[in-house]
């Protein structure tokens, strides 16, 4: 998961920050326009019911994902809440990667 923050505002809801996720398997991109402030109330809405309850989630050491809300929802549902390394291929840049190629595509347009 990767937050992109700092966007102007735009269309009827006034969002000013987009969540990337991406799906490890399928490494299908989610972007959901959401507020900078929002937290695990809006992920579970908008990406657990889409596509079910997390077993793993792989982040950056973003400040959003180690507050003491996530850890206690991670013991709930029993899910892990790991963090990519520095220089680990295959986790590190993924969700940055796809935002650089959703940019280039919609540039083409």
């Amino acid at each position: 998961m990767y937050w992109v923050t700092g966007l102007p505002p735009g269309g009827d809801r006034s969002y000013n920050a987009c969540l990337v996720t991406v799906d490890i398997f399928s490494k299908t991109p989610i972007f959901l326009p959401c507020h900078k402030d929002d937290t695990a109330l809006m992920i579970w809405n908008r990406v657990v019911s889409w596509t079910g309850i997390f077993t793993n989630i792989i982040s950056d050491r973003d400040p959003k994902f180690t507050l003491e809300l996530w850890k206690n929802l991670h013991q709930l549902f029993g899910a892990k809440l790991s963090f990519s390394t520095a220089y680990h291929p295959q986790t590190d840049g993924l969700a940055e990667r796809m935002i650089q190629t959703s940019e280039d595509m919609v540039r083409r347009f």
